[in-house]
C-alpha cells in the first residue's frame, strides 16, 4: 500500500534511517528493530520528540524485572509542562461541545496555559503538595482537563470519576486515594436532560472525610453548597506558568479497573511513561500535527479520556463532547471538522447514519473491544469510503495501547493491524509456547514505559504480580485470548479469565457477540461457560430480544443455525435463555467473570461488588437464575 509522502510515521523513519545508519522501509522494520533493542527505541522517542529533562538519567532501563522496572533513572520531568509546550498561543487547543446544538467553546492553548497555571497557583497556595491527591467527579468538559493539568504541574496525583457513576461506586474507588482536594460538578447531560447529582455530591462529601478543600463546578447552574469555593474562583487571579520536575516516574493519575469483585484495582501510572506513550501513540500512530483535531467519544471515567490527552503533546485539538451517544457522534465530528477519531466499538455498532459527512475525518480508532466485519462495512458506507479503520487494544492497564494499525498495515476488517513499536507481545499457549495462526494468551515479554509504576496500596507488589505475572514470572499476562496471524495482524477473541473451553477448544466471546448482536431481533447477548462437577460442560447463553421481538424457538433456531454457519457447531449452546438485560461494569464492560462465579454457586457478596454494576437489579436476576437451576 502506499504511503502517504506527509505520514508522520515515514517522517520518524526517515529520521530514524539517518540516526542509526540503516534502512527502515516499513514498520516491519520498525517493529523488529524496536524488539530487538527496547530501550534504543524508547531512547529514540526521547530524542525524536524532543523530551526535555531538568535532570539528565542515568541509565534508560534498571535490570529489575517485571514489575519492578523503572525507566529513565534520575530524570526529572513534567508532563504537564510538555503537554502544554507545542501549541502555538493562538492554537485551539479545546473544543468543548454538548448535545443538540449547545454552543462550542473554544480554548486557545495561550488560555489553557493561563488557566492551568491559575489553578496549580490556587492548588498550592491551599496546601497541595507532589503526591498528595487530588479528586474529581466531573463530565467531558474543559474543566476536568485544566484542573488534570493543573494537579499534574503540582505534582499532585490525579484521578476522576465520571458522573454518571453512582455514590458508592465512586466512594469505593476514591476513598482508597486519601484525597485532599475534591472538585466536582452538579450534573452532567444525557439524552436531551439535564442529570442533578448534588445529592451524590453531597454524600461524597460526608464519605471523603480527608478532603480539606472542595470545588463546586456549578455546569448545570444548581446553588453553591456551603463550605465550596466556585470553580471560577481558581481562575480570578493570574500567575505564572511554574511546573513541579519530578521524577521520571513519579505518579501522574490513577485510573481504576471496573472492581466487580472487592475494592476496584487503583492502576498508577507515572509522569515519564505517559509522556512517552502519548508521544509515541498520538504520534506515529494517531498522527497528529499542529492544527489537527481529534475527537474522541469517552467519559472521564474510561481511559480514552486520558489517552485522548496525548493530543496536547503534538499541539493538536482535542474535541470534548458532553452527552449521550443518541445525539449522533458522527455529526458531531462534522460540526468540529474532527481529523481523528477515538470511540468505542459499541458506539459504531449502535451508530445511525449521519446527517452531515465528516469532510476531514481520516482515521478512525476502535477501543474496547474489536469491531467485527460488519462494523467496518457500515462506516464505509455511511461516514466515507476512504476512512482508515483502526482497532487498537490495550487500555486502561497501559492507558495507552500495545497493538494496532499503521501507515504499512492493510486494513482487514474484523483484524486489529499489528504490533506496535516497543511492544515485545505474543500469543502463548498454556505451556508458555508462543503459538502462531492459533489462539493463545496475549503477553508481553519485555516491560514498557506506560506500565503501571504500583498499583495503589500495594507497596510489595503484591496484588500487581498476582494480577499480571502469576501465570509466567516475569511475563505480562494481558487477559485476552488473541490470535496473531503469520500475515502480522491479530483477532483479539475476547478475556481469557472468562474462558470458554469446550471440547478442549477455547472459544473467545468476543467472536458470539460479533455475529448474534448483526441481527436485528437481538439487541445484546451473555455467553457464559460453566464446568460441571461430572466434568461436563455447559455452554449458556443469554439473550436479550431487540424492541418487538421475543425469544421464541424460531429466533433460537436462526441463533443456532447462524453460529452454525458463521463459526464452528463448537459454538451452539447448549441452552439459549432469555434474559431482561446483561449486566455491565460502570465502563460498559460485560459481567462475565462474575456470572459465572454466580452460575458456579458462588454467593452475590462474593462474586460481585454491586456498586460497579451499571443496573443491580440485573445483577439480582442472574443471582435467581442461578440459584434456581443449581435446585
Amino acid at each position: 500500500m502506499r504511503v502517504p509522502d506527509r505520514s508522520a510515521l515515514r517522517a520518524y523513519l526517515d529520521w530514524l534511517e539517518r540516526r542509526e545508519g540503516r534502512p527502515f522501509p516499513d514498520h516491519d522494520a520498525l517493529w523488529s528493530w524496536s524488539v530487538e533493542d527496547v530501550d534504543r527505541f524508547w531512547l529514540s522517542i526521547v530524542d525524536y520528540y524532543d523530551v526535555t529533562f531538568a535532570t539528565p538519567w542515568t541509565r534508560v532501563r534498571t535490570p529489575d524485572p517485571m514489575p519492578r522496572t523503572r525507566w529513565f533513572s534520575g530524570a526529572r520531568l513534567n508532563w504537564a509542562e510538555h503537554a502544554l509546550r507545542r501549541g502555538a498561543d493562538h492554537d485551539v487547543a479545546l473544543l468543548s461541545v454538548g448535545e443538540g446544538h449547545r454552543d462550542q467553546k473554544e480554548t486557545t492553548y495561550r488560555s489553557l496555559r493561563e488557566q492551568v497555571a491559575a489553578v496549580a497557583h490556587w492548588l498550592r497556595n491551599h496546601g497541595v503538595h507532589p503526591g498528595d491527591r487530588v479528586c474529581a467527579y466531573l463530565p467531558n468538559t474543559e474543566h476536568a482537563v485544566i484542573a488534570c493539568l493543573a494537579t499534574a504541574a503540582v505534582g499532585a496525583i490525579w484521578s476522576c470519576c465520571t458522573p454518571d457513576f453512582g455514590a458508592e461506586g465512586t466512594i469505593g474507588r476514591l476513598a482508597q486515594l486519601e484525597p485532599t482536594v475534591l472538585i466536582a460538578a452538579d450534573g452532567y447531560h444525557w439524552n436531551g436532560k439535564e442529570i442533578d447529582r448534588t445529592e451524590v455530591v453531597a454524600r461524597l462529601r460526608e464519605n471523603l472525610p480527608t478532603v480539606r478543600e472542595f470545588v463546586h463546578v456549578p455546569y448545570l447552574g444548581r446553588p453553591q453548597p456551603a463550605r465550596a469555593t466556585l470553580w471560577p474562583e481558581l481562575l480570578e487571579p493570574t500567575a505564572p506558568e511554574k511546573y513541579e520536575q519530578v521524577e521520571f516516574s513519579h505518579p501522574l493519575w490513577v485510573l481504576f479497573t471496573s472492581g466487580t469483585t472487592g475494592l476496584p484495582k487503583g492502576l498508577v501510572h507515572g509522569h515519564g511513561g505517559i509522556t512517552l506513550e502519548g508521544l509515541k501513540w498520538a504520534g506515529l500512530y494517531c498522527g497528529l500535527r499542529p492544527g489537527e483535531r481529534m475527537f474522541t467519544y469517552t467519559s472521564t471515567g474510561w481511559a480514552l479520556w486520558n489517552m485522548q490527552l496525548g493530543a496536547l503533546l503534538h499541539g493538536a485539538t482535542i474535541v470534548l463532547y458532553e452527552g449521550s451517544p443518541a445525539s449522533g457522534v458522527w455529526d458531531v465530528a462534522a460540526r468540529t471538522g474532527a481529523d481523528v477519531m477515538l470511540l468505542g466499538a459499541a458506539v459504531i455498532t449502535a451508530s445511525t447514519p449521519p446527517a452531515e459527512t465528516p469532510e476531514r475525518l481520516r482515521h478512525v480508532l476502535v477501543s474496547g473491544s474489536a469491531l467485527p466485519p460488519d462494523g467496518y462495512r457500515w462506516v464505509w458506507e455511511h461516514v466515507g469510503a476512504d476512512v482508515k479503520i483502526d482497532s487498537t487494544s490495550g487500555g486502561t492497564d497501559v492507558s495507552g495501547a500495545f497493538v494496532g494499525s499503521n501507515d504499512y498495515a492493510p486494513v482487514r476488517p474484523g483484524r486489529i493491524g499489528g504490533r506496535l513499536a516497543g511492544v515485545d507481545c505474543a500469543a502463548w499457549d498454556d505451556d508458555g509456547v508462543p503459538v502462531v495462526d492459533r489462539v493463545g494468551d496475549l503477553v508481553i515479554l519485555q516491560p514498557v514505559p506506560p506500565m503501571p509504576v504500583h498499583l495503589w496500596n500495594d507497596p510489595d507488589f503484591t496484588r500487581y504480580t498476582e494480577s499480571y505475572f502469576e501465570t509466567w514470572p516475569g511475563v505480562w499476562r494481558h487477559g485476552d485470548w488473541v490470535t496473531i496471524h503469520s500475515d502480522g495482524s491479530l483477532t483479539i477473541h475476547g478475556r481469557s479469565d472468562s474462558t470458554l473451553n469446550r471440547q478442549g477448544v477455547r472459544l473467545g466471546s468476543g467472536d458470539f457477540y460479533d455475529v448474534l448482536e448483526t441481527l436485528p431481533e437481538i439487541a445484546e447477548t451473555l455467553v457464559i461457560g460453566v464446568e460441571q462437577p461430572d466434568d461436563g460442560y455447559w455452554l449458556g447463553l443469554f439473550v436479550v430480544p431487540a424492541d418487538g421481538h421475543r425469544l421464541d424457538d424460531a429466533l433460537k433456531r436462526k441463533i443456532a443455525t447462524t453460529l452454525r454457519e458463521k463459526l464452528t457447531p463448537r459454538h451452539v449452546p447448549d441452552e439459549i435463555v432469555e434474559a431482561p438485560a446483561v449486566p455491565h461494569t460502570l465502563t460498559g464492560k460485560r459481567l462475565e467473570v462474575p456470572i459465572k462465579k454466580l452460575l458456579r454457586g458462588t454467593p452475590l457478596a462474593q462474586a460481585a461488588n454491586p456498586a460497579s454494576v451499571d443496573d443491580p437489579e440485573v445483577l439480582r436476576w442472574y443471582e435467581r437464575f442461578a440459584s434456581d437451576r443449581l435446585g
